[in-house]
């Protein structure tokens, strides 16, 4: 039996995985200590009350023969594709029903994509990254090229004369770490670079609910989108589906490789490998796009906007540099006095008791920076904004 050596070509660790065991070590040497969470992005809010009510309905339909439900259709039922074509269309954009997969999570379909291109392709991914997007293509065998995203670029790297060709290019706006979001002509950039080169984009749009003040939540907003693009999107964070599971993945009928319907074939792998989301979480995905529904997701989104814009504030008057805290949860600041960001990631934990992500962690040019979230309780946060300003005044 031989396994696949592209494993052992990946960091032993995953990058939450080290920060659990570092703050698991920190919580047994001071078990009073009290840690506060600004680490892993999950939501805290709960579920909007039109979903909750949604998901009451469809549990009671499943006791019922006359409207119990099995298996799901392999793309996902037509009321919740026609719920998120309708949720594209209040942005003027056009998607299909039959081109919108649905599925149990953004970073799944970001990773199992990879199985409808052929093995040993170029990669172009911006470096600092969302560590899924290099591990799945390490584990596939392909070529990693990066493109350097750093304070010059304001994290934001476009492609130019220099920019090697590649088969994937890796975008996600909002950006995770860095809270960076493109404009509509960065984006054309990277589109008309695709086209050139015949490399599809693999879009990122999981924290498009944040984004506000006219820039794009989609990449399908930018003319050519369609013949080049294909987006992830997911309930997650625009509804609190952390814990639920709901997200959709969307794959222009006009996009072709080969000569290939990209749509058909993600579609047929769908079919082999894919037993569909469960009828009762589709119904509630369903309800929180409704109208109802998303004028419920927005006050949860402004809650946690208004974490970031507390934690923004605090490193405005403390003169840190940083980007994202709008139109993203994710606060990305730069660690004080040239400190490393294990090390800025030690101090936080130690003199704080605030848990944050190193940097590091995202990449060569993530070092030195460190990324804070805005998903958590908001006297919880305010607290930990306290804790940190006393830990930074002592060190700038």
């Amino acid at each position: 039996m031989k396994i696949n050596a592209n494993f052992q070509k990946m960091k032993p660790s995953y990058l939450f995985s080290e920060i659990a065991k570092r703050t698991a070590e920190f919580r047994a040497q001071e078990p009073d200590k009290d840690i506060i969470r600004l680490g892993i992005g999950d939501v805290t809010r709960p579920l909007c009350p039109a979903a909750v009510e949604a998901g009451k309905r469809a549990a009671d339909e499943m006791g019922v023969a006359e409207t119990f439900r099995g298996y799901a259709p392999d793309g996902g039922y037509p009321f919740i594709r026609e719920a998120v074509s309708r949720y594209y269309a209040r942005r003027g954009v056009s998607v299909a029903a039959d081109e919108i997969f649905v599925s149990d999570g953004a970073k799944c379909d970001v990773g199992n994509i990879l199985d409808i291109f052929a093995p040993g392709i170029t990669a172009l991914i911006p470096d600092p990254v969302y560590p899924v997007y290099v591990d799945t293509n390490i584990m596939a065998g392909n070529n990693i090229v990066y493109i350097s995203g750093s304070a010059d670029n304001g994290f934001l790297p476009v492609p130019d004369e220099n920019t090697p060709p590649a088969d994937l290019i890796y975008l996600c706006s909002p950006n995770n770490p860095t809270g960076a979001v493109y404009n509509a002509g960065q984006l054309a950039k990277w589109i008309d670079y695709a086209r050139n080169c015949g490399g599809v984009i693999l879009f990122d749009a999981a924290y498009e609910g944040f984004v506000e003040g006219g820039l794009p939540h989609s990449i399908f907003e930018i003319e050519g989108a369609r013949e080049c693009a294909i987006e992830f999107c997911s309930l997650s964070k625009t509804a609190g589906f952390t814990g639920t599971r709901c997200a959709y993945t969307v794959v222009p009928k006009e996009l072709n490789a080969d000569g290939v319907s990209l749509n058909a074939l993600w579609a047929r792998r769908t079919a082999t490998k894919f037993n569909g989301v469960s009828y009762i979480i589709q119904r509630m995905a369903e309800a929180a796009l409704s109208e109802k529904g998303l004028a419920q997701i927005a006050e949860n989104l402004d809650y946690y906007k208004e974490n970031a814009r507390v934690i923004s504030s605090a490193l405005d008057e403390l003169g840190v540099e940083y980007t994202g805290g709008k139109n993203s949860p994710y606060i990305w600041l730069k660690c004080p006095n040239g400190m490393g960001s294990w090390e800025f990631f030690d101090l936080l934990l130690k003199k704080a008791g605030v848990v944050g992500t190193p940097g590091a962690g995202f990449g060569v040019n993530g070092e030195g920076y460190f990324r804070l979230t805005a998903f958590g309780d908001r006297d919880r946060t305010i607290e930990a904004v306290k804790r940190i300003e006393k830990a930074l005044r002592e060190e700038i």
